[in-house]
């Protein structure tokens, strides 16, 4: 089942960069397309560029709950080197 969520990242200092760039290479699309859909992925940058906000639509809940903490084995390293921070919401819609 398809459900919305919402990333918040803060980055270490000067990591901004590198973990970017890991999200868009080969090995970081394969484990975002294991858990959610990455052409669906709404991505905004913090003002000061600390940190980052990404809405997804995720199909794996576990593995996205897994790879936002840092213990997806394939994301692990890129985690610990870049990543002070995570925080996964789940997004309702309000009908209005």
């Amino acid at each position: 089942m398809e459900k919305e969520m919402l990333v918040h990242l803060k980055f270490k200092e000067g990591k901004l960069e590198t973990f970017t760039s890991w999200m868009q290479s080969d090995e970081g699309m394969g484990v975002r397309k294991s858990v959610a859909y990455p052409e669906k992925t709404v991505g905004a940058m913090i003002p000061d560029k600390s940190g980052m906000l990404f809405k997804v639509n995720v199909h794996n809940e576990a593995g996205m709950k897994e790879f936002v903490t840092g213990k997806n084995p394939t994301a692990k390293a890129i985690y610990a080197e870049c990543v002070d921070s995570a925080q996964l919401y789940e997004l309702s819609k309000i009908n209005l």
